[in-house]
C-alpha cells in the first residue's frame, strides 16, 4: 500500500512539474468584444501587459506573429514590459516595440516596474533614462497621467500612473475619491473612455471616475490557479486569492479586461495559468428600432 501511495505522489509531482514548465512557456489568445453608441468606427486592439522581458522564440517571433495574425488597428500597453532589477536588460521590450511601431500605433501606459526605475535612480542607475530615450526614438510617448484622443474611432485613451503607496503589500491602501480626477482630469462623456491602469485593485475607483473600459495586469493571474475553481492563488501584494486575478469584471457600466500577463518576475513559474495575449474589439452599437404596435405602418 505504501509503495502505491509513493508512486501516486511521484506521478502527481511529475504531472505538476510538466504543467508548470508547459504553462510557463506558452501563451493563449483571448478576445473580448464591446459595443457602444459612442464608438464611431470598429477598432481591433491588442493588449500587452507584464511581458517582463519574456521572449517567445529567439526574437519574440512567436508573439509578434500572433499579434500580426490578429490584424489590430493599434496596440495598448498596460504596463510592465520590462523588469525593474539593477543591471537587467531592457533589450527584449525595446526589440518587440521596435517591430510593433513599424506597423501599428502604440499607446503605452507605465506599470509599477517602469515607475520604479524613475523613483529610485540610486538603485537602478540610468535605466529610466535609457528606456525613456529608447521609447522616444521609437516615437512612443508614454501616457503618464495623460491621454490620447482617437477622434475617428470616438475613443479617448488614458494612462494612469498611480503613486507607489497604492502598491502596498498585504493590504489594499485606500484611494481618495478625488485622486483619479486630480491626476487625470475628468473623463469625457461624449467619447468611449479606455483607461490603461496597471493595478486592478482599484477597479471600483476607475469605474467611478468614468472609465468605460479598464485594461489592467499586474497580478499575473495569481501565479498558480486552482483547477476547477479557477482562482488565482497569490497577488504581487502577497494577498491570497485576490478578488481581481484575471479575466472580465464588471462594475456598474464599466468593464475591466484583466490580463494574466505575458511574462514573470520574482516567482518564475506558472501553474494552470498560461500567459495571455488579449484582443479587444470595439464596435459601434447598432440601434435596432422595432415597432411591435399592431397599427405600425410598414
Amino acid at each position: 500500500m505504501a509503495d502505491i501511495l509513493i508512486m501516486v505522489i511521484v506521478m502527481a509531482a511529475i504531472i505538476l512539474i510538466w504543467v508548470m514548465l508547459y504553462d510557463s512557456n506558452r501563451f493563449v489568445v483571448r478576445e473580448h468584444k464591446i459595443s457602444d453608441k459612442r464608438i464611431k468606427k470598429t477598432a481591433r486592439a491588442v493588449v500587452l501587459a507584464d511581458l517582463h522581458n519574456k521572449r517567445y522564440g529567439r526574437e519574440n517571433e512567436k508573439l509578434l506573429e500572433a499579434i500580426r495574425q490578429q490584424k489590430p488597428d493599434f496596440i495598448l500597453v498596460a504596463g510592465d514590459l520590462i523588469t525593474a532589477k539593477p543591471g537587467k536588460s531592457l533589450k527584449p521590450a525595446i526589440e518587440i516595440l521596435k517591430e510593433l511601431v513599424k506597423i501599428y500605433p502604440v499607446y503605452y501606459a507605465n506599470g509599477n516596474h517602469e515607475y520604479r526605475l524613475k523613483l529610485y535612480p540610486k538603485t537602478y542607475g540610468n535605466m529610466a533614462q535609457e528606456y525613456g530615450q529608447a521609447l522616444e526614438e521609437l516615437g512612443i510617448d508614454p501616457l503618464v497621467n495623460s491621454h490620447a484622443v482617437l477622434a475617428e474611432y470616438g475613443l479617448a485613451i488614458y494612462g494612469a500612473e498611480i503613486d507607489k503607496k497604492l502598491y502596498r503589500r498585504f493590504r489594499i491602501p485606500q484611494m481618495s475619491e478625488d485622486y483619479l480626477s486630480s491626476i487625470l482630469g475628468q473623463a469625457p462623456k461624449d467619447m468611449y473612455t479606455i483607461l490603461l491602469a496597471h493595478n486592478p485593485d482599484y477597479f471600483p475607483q476607475y469605474a467611478a471616475w468614468g472609465a468605460d473600459l479598464v485594461l489592467s495586469g499586474h497580478v499575473h493571474g495569481g501565479v498558480a490557479r486552482v483547477p476547477l475553481l479557477g482562482k488565482g492563488v497569490i497577488s504581487p501584494g502577497l494577498r491570497l486569492f485576490p478578488k481581481y486575478d484575471g479575466g472580465i469584471f464588471h462594475e456598474g457600466e464599466s468593464t475591466m479586461v484583466l490580463s494574466r500577463g505575458l511574462g514573470m518576475h520574482t516567482i518564475y513559474i506558472r501553474l494552470f495559468n498560461p500567459a495571455e495575449l488579449w484582443i479587444v474589439e470595439l464596435e459601434p452599437e447598432i440601434e435596432i428600432s422595432c415597432c411591435l404596435h399592431a397599427r405600425c405602418e410598414k
